[in-house]
């Protein structure tokens, strides 16, 4: 693995793993590989990625949790500008840490990369002023597929940083906001979702 640095089963959840690409600078600027096929199946990771996506988002956006019910999809996902707090959720119904989730803060600075495997919810809270957000996915896009759940379900608790509100029973993004003032921001749809209770149903 010449290039990149793998922890696997980050918060002791099977499957999930932060990856580190080696970074080569100078007084000019850097250089990085940001995919090696290669070093990934070197490192295990024997995964075949069909489809780039990139989206961009202001501060305070909100995004998720979001997954595929019927074509799920394995996500590498990385920030090439700004910061965000991505968040994966195991939904794998046989899997010991079910309804467990694991955060990374993704930079242009660390420039870090979070693969999470299929059968994950997965979302992400921008906190720069704008992020622009880019991943891989091993499947492509199908529409009408997306499930999801409330990103402040207090039964899978996440701890958003930087985030201010109390939970009032809904995933409405009103009364929160970051520690600056910014309103949190979320899709109308993403204000509907439920809790991970009610999708074991």
């Amino acid at each position: 693995m010449g290039q990149i640095k793998v922890e696997k089963n980050v918060g002791g959840i099977k499957g999930l793993c932060v990856i580190e690409p080696a970074v080569h600078g100078d007084n000019r600027g850097y250089f990085m590989e940001t995919y090696s096929k290669r070093d990934m199946d070197e490192a295990g990771l024997d995964i075949v990625f069909v489809q780039d996506n990139q989206s961009m988002s202001t501060k305070g956006v909100l995004r998720g949790l979001h997954f595929q019910i019927n074509y799920p999809q394995t996500k590498l996902v990385r920030v090439i500008k700004g910061e965000v707090f991505d968040v994966a959720v195991d939904l794998r119904k046989n899997s010991e840490t079910f309804g467990k989730y694991f955060g990374v803060l993704l930079t242009e600075e660390n420039k870090k990369q979070f693969l999470i495997p299929k059968g994950f919810a997965h979302g992400f809270l921008v906190l720069s002023d704008v992020a622009e957000f880019c991943y891989k996915c091993d499947d492509f896009y199908h529409p009408n597929d997306e499930g999801g759940l409330a990103w402040n379900d207090p039964d899978i608790g996440i701890k958003w940083p930087n985030l201010c509100g109390e939970y009032k029973g809904s995933a409405s993004a009103e009364g929160y906001a970051l520690l600056d003032g910014t309103k949190l921001n979320l899709s109308e749809k993403d204000q509907k979702w439920l809790g991970i209770k009610d999708y074991t149903k």
